[in-house]
């Protein structure tokens, strides 16, 4: 696998290793408010062990992010299949540990991740599903250049689907 790098930050594939890197967010109800619930360590691996499958199937995946100032873990971002409405389609995910919110992290990684699935992967469309209630979220999307496109039944509730067309 490869990384990716912005300005100001490194992504990278995430390893095994990364279970106590990924607990911080997965241990933060905050964080996680607007996921079914927070997760387990074993959660965690299966998170892990998921996102190895989608490098090996998909050459693309969720990539822990780093901050290249200080090499430290800040969160992670990626691209990975969803299945909406009987299509696979490809989403931008992201995914931060809260004390790095506001420094536009998301925003920069979901944008390195916009141009490589259209300039690297022939991506013609890429999407974000966030909840409708998931403000900053949708705000990360919309400033990579995504609009609300409909909205889907998954997870047990409404998501709303941002996406965006190859340029």
């Amino acid at each position: 696998m490869f990384e990716l790098r912005t300005e100001r930050l490194r992504l990278r594939p995430i390893k095994n290793s990364d279970v106590s890197n990924l607990m911080k967010i997965f241990s933060d109800p905050i964080a996680m408010k607007h996921y079914p619930s927070t997760k387990t360590e074993q959660q965690a691996e299966e998170w892990i062990e998921w996102t190895h499958n989608n490098y090996n199937a998909y050459n693309v995946g969720l990539w822990a992010v780093e901050s290249l100032e200080t090499g430290e873990f800040v969160g992670q971002c990626g691209i990975v299949p969803q299945k909406i409405n009987d299509e696979v389609l490809m989403e931008i995910g992201y995914l931060f540990i809260r004390e790095h919110w506001g420094n536009g992290y998301a925003t920069e990684s979901a944008k390195a991740c916009l141009d490589y699935g259209f300039e690297k992967c022939k991506y013609p469309k890429l999407v974000s599903l966030i909840a409708p209630e998931n403000r900053p979220s949708a705000a990360v999307a919309k400033r990579i250049g995504m609009r609300k496109d409909t909205q889907i039944h998954k997870w047990d509730r409404s998501i709303d689907v941002y996406a965006i067309n190859s340029y």
